[in-house]
């Protein structure tokens, strides 16, 4: 992992609402600082860069408005200094980017400005897309079904998010509304996060715990973060158009009886599996779906792990996926787990050559050699750090 030293050779005169941007709440960068919760209904505007002074969250009953080609800073910190943006459960998010202005998520240290957006050139001018851990990420909670258990393995219907101090009473998740509303995320990109909160906490891209289906989530990049691209912890919220790309752990991860859909996705060359969906935690079981997708699982940039990986309780449909550029070692782990289906699984490798990539050599009903891209890449186009980079030749 490549890490950056960052430095703060300023001062800033605090205010009463460093939510609200007054001339004393603005360093001499320019940056408006954020250090307080939000409590009321706020609107961070595109002509200002905001600057995540530390985990800032969205508190019950108040609602966060982000428009249209806003950037987002966090700084550096890690352990529970790190910086996130947390939306608590009854809170909400209203970041609605468009394919034109997408909202962007991303470091102090980067340096790419509201001009760089509105100029349609959405890239880092000077991070390069492997650096990772610089800040925290998005994370989102709500009030729908998870399925979680205590240390004395009996069944809970709230807990604590990972990547969070247990001590903040914010990140707690879970309940018994699948409709409930935690706001509306499209066309947002979220970039070199994954700060450590401690040993194996890390914050994910964008972690969704409990999240229910008045929610929605639909064109969202990760790029470089330390931990996972996109995790749900629970809940029924269904995410499209998804693209990950140089995590440094999973691509994508599902725990505790998620009942969603994910549509419409690309990964590329995540530093562990492709893949980590893992089974019920407590005795509610519910499955999800995750369908139309292409998956690269090495690049020059990084080697990923297992090409699936699941657990032996594990409620997953898998539909309609390609996998690319796989090397010797990566297999599908688990084969025999009732509750995993394949459904027209392909992987880029000659017939003769298949069961070297699935456990003990059984390839599943559903798995099979050769194909091509599944995802529509054509909805990645033009607002993607990714497609400036083209990364998406190849994938349409």
């Amino acid at each position: 992992m490549m890490m950056l030293a960052i430095s703060l050779p300023f001062t800033f005169t605090s205010c009463e609402d460093d939510n609200d941007p007054d001339d004393d709440n603005v360093l001499n960068t320019g940056n408006v600082i954020v250090s307080e919760n939000i409590s009321g209904d706020v609107t961070w505007t595109k002509d200002e860069v905001y600057q995540l002074g530390g985990r800032i969250t969205v508190l019950d009953g108040a609602t966060l408005t982000i428009e249209a080609g806003t950037i987002i800073k966090g700084e550096a910190g890690a352990g529970p200094n790190a910086t996130a943006l947390l939306v608590a459960r009854g809170g909400t998010l209203m970041a609605e980017g468009t394919a034109s202005s997408p909202i962007i998520f991303t470091s102090f240290a980067d340096e790419i400005t509201p001009d760089d957006v509105a100029a349609g050139n959405f890239a880092s001018p000077n991070l390069d897309p492997v650096i990772n851990g610089l800040w925290g990420g998005v994370i989102v909670l709500g009030k729908a079904p998870i399925s979680a258990s205590n240390d004395n393995d009996e069944d809970v219907s709230e807990i604590a998010i990972e990547g969070i101090p247990s001590t903040d009473p914010n990140g707690i998740y879970g309940g018994d509304d699948p409709a409930d509303n935690s706001g509306v995320i499209k066309y947002v990109s979220i970039r070199h996060g994954g700060t450590n909160i401690g040993a194996g906490n890390e914050i994910n891209g964008l972690s969704l715990g409990g999240v229910g289906t008045g929610t929605v989530i639909e064109n969202i990049e990760i790029v470089a973060n330390q931990d996972d691209g996109v995790e749900w912890f629970g809940g029924t919220v269904d995410v499209k158009n998804v693209f990950v790309w140089n995590v440094g752990d999973d691509g994508i991860d599902t725990d505790q009886s998620w009942a969603g859909t994910l549509d419409n996705f690309i990964v590329v060359s995540p530093g562990g599996h492709n893949f980590e969906l893992d089974g019920p935690e407590g005795s509610m079981e519910a499955g999800h779906i995750i369908q139309n997708g292409t998956v690269v699982a090495n690049s020059d940039d990084l080697n990923s792990q297992d090409i699936i990986n699941t657990d032996n309780n594990s409620i997953v449909t898998l539909r309609n996926i390609h996998f690319m550029n796989l090397a010797d070692g990566q297999i599908i782990n688990r084969v025999d787990a009732t509750g995993v289906v394949f459904e027209g699984i392909t992987l880029d490798v000659p017939a003769d050559e298949l069961s070297n990539y699935v456990v003990d050599g059984e390839v599943p009903g559903g798995v099979t050699a050769g194909g091509n891209p599944q995802a529509d890449a054509s909805v990645f186009d033009g607002w993607t750090w990714a497609s400036e980079a083209g990364i998406l030749t190849g994938l349409k």
